[in-house]
């Protein structure tokens, strides 16, 4: 039930086995003062354990992309929060190597008072890059997300292509060994969607390890070397990205 430095092969950049995720599930709010008498005096309802994930297990190799599918509620978005260390599994172990890029919602750790430059001096530093790598990377990480004019603008006035922008550009000039991708790519104009694609087959050259979750099926096909397909927080299919997303899309 953690998440350390991978203790498999050098080649193992995520080791994933029997994972599960639980929340509890109140069926009233637990903190008003009728519900509060009722827990001193041994009648209040129990809480309701969700398990968005139960019992997944996968290894992702260096150099792979590795696509997740499954409906809303399947748990995609758990297992990639898991992964890059934003929670804890309940049961089981995750291990992973390396420096870890994730990109998992609009504006994630971005502060809505501090401008575009501050939010890319934070977040650098929060992935790990040095004050001379946030230095020389600047330029590169403001032009990739076409926000010359914006950076001395508080992120509160950003508009949500503005922030996909700006996040992703950060991750991908962080210099990950694992890219870590949740729906993000969805945002924003189809011209820059076509540059991220383009910037992820780069990386892709380069070795870098992504997973990323997406609907699009064309995207998948496109990008991946595998899908794991989740539905109702199980991993019911793991293998390569054509069977797979025609069968997800049959189901």
């Amino acid at each position: 039930m953690s998440r350390d430095a991978a203790q498999t092969d050098d080649q193992t950049i995520v080791h994933v086995r029997g994972v599960g995720k639980s929340f509890r599930r109140f069926e009233h709010q637990p903190f008003l003062l009728r519900n509060l008498l009722q827990r001193l005096t041994g009648r209040a309802h129990r809480p309701r354990e969700f398990w968005p994930l139960r019992d997944v297990s996968f290894d992702i190799r260096a150099g792979e992309t590795v696509g997740v599918i499954g409906q809303n509620g399947s748990g995609k978005s758990t297992l990639l929060r898991l992964i890059a260390g934003a929670a804890y599994p309940t049961e089981g172990h995750i291990a992973v190597r390396g420096r870890v890029a994730p990109l998992l919602s609009l504006g994630a750790g971005f502060q809505p008072d501090m401008t575009g430059r501050e939010c890319v001096e934070v977040n650098g530093t929060a992935l790990g890059l040095t004050d001379g790598e946030l230095r020389d990377g600047l330029p590169a990480i403001i032009a990739f997300a076409e926000l010359t004019d914006f950076m001395d603008t508080p992120v509160r006035y950003y508009s949500s292509g503005m922030l996909a922008r700006l996040g992703f550009s950060v991750a991908v000039h962080a210099s990950p060994d694992l890219l870590l991708v949740d729906e993000v790519l969805s945002v924003g104009d189809h011209a820059f969607q076509q540059k991220c694609v383009a910037r992820i087959h780069e990386m892709q050259r380069q070795g870098t390890t992504i997973l990323f979750v997406s609907h699009d099926a064309g995207t998948m096909n496109t990008l991946c070397d595998r899908v794991l397909w989740l539905r109702d927080g199980h991993l019911v299919a793991d293998g390569p990205p054509g069977g797979i997303i025609d069968r997800y899309l049959a189901s």
